[in-house]
C-alpha cells in the first residue's frame, strides 16, 4: 500500500469525467488499498480515484466515527437509481478543496448500487452522512467539486483562496 498524493482545485484533472471499470481483480484492488491508506491519511472520510489522478469510476470511504473500529466501504462503477424529492443541507468539505467548507443541499436519501471490493454486487437505499457522501464523491466521477454546487461568488471567492494558498506553498 502507498499513500499518493492528492490533487487539488483548481487542476484540470478534477474536471475529468471517470471511466468505468471493467473488472474488479488484484490490481484495482491494490489501487483501492492505496486510496484507502491516502484517504486515512489526510484525514478524510472519502476520496475518489480522479483524485489521486486515476480517471476510474472508483470511490472508497470510512464513516467510522474516532472512537469505532475503521468501517472502510468500497464503491466501484457507482450508479444512482433513485433521489428523493426531500433535499438536506451538510456542510461539505473535500480533500481536494483543503480547508474550505460550505453548506451544501442534496437529495436527502438515495438508491444506489454498486460493486464492493470483491466485485459482488450491492443495491443499498442511503440517508444522512452515507447519502451526501456518496453524492459528494460520485460527483467527482463526473468532474463536478462540492464548490460547483456553490453561488458563482462563493466559488470564485474559494478559488481564489485556493491558488493563493498554492503560490504560497509552492
Amino acid at each position: 500500500m502507498a499513500i499518493r498524493p492528492i490533487l487539488t482545485a483548481p487542476d484540470p484533472r478534477l474536471k475529468l469525467i471517470s471511466k468505468p471499470v471493467a473488472r474488479v481483480d488484484d490490481e484495482l484492488r491494490r489501487l483501492m488499498d492505496d486510496m484507502l491508506e491516502t484517504m486515512y491519511d489526510a484525514p478524510g472520510i472519502g476520496l475518489a480515484a480522479i483524485q489521486i489522478g486515476v480517471p476510474q469510476r472508483v470511490i472508497v470511504m470510512d464513516l467510522a466515527k474516532k472512537d469505532e473500529p475503521p468501517q472502510p466501504a468500497y464503491f466501484v462503477n457507482p450508479e444512482i437509481t433513485w433521489r428523493s424529492e426531500e433535499f438536506a443541507a451538510y456542510e461539505e468539505g473535500c480533500l481536494s478543496v483543503p480547508e474550505m467548507y460550505e453548506d451544501v443541499e442534496r437529495p436527502a436519501r438515495i438508491r444506489a448500487r454498486w460493486l464492493d471490493y470483491d466485485g459482488q454486487p450491492v443495491e443499498q437505499e442511503c440517508d444522512g452522512l452515507l447519502a451526501t457522501c456518496l453524492q459528494h464523491e460520485m460527483d467527482h466521477l463526473e468532474g463536478v467539486l462540492f464548490i460547483d454546487h456553490l453561488s458563482k461568488l462563493k466559488r470564485d471567492i474559494i478559488l481564489r483562496k485556493m491558488v493563493k494558498a498554492k503560490k504560497r506553498a509552492g
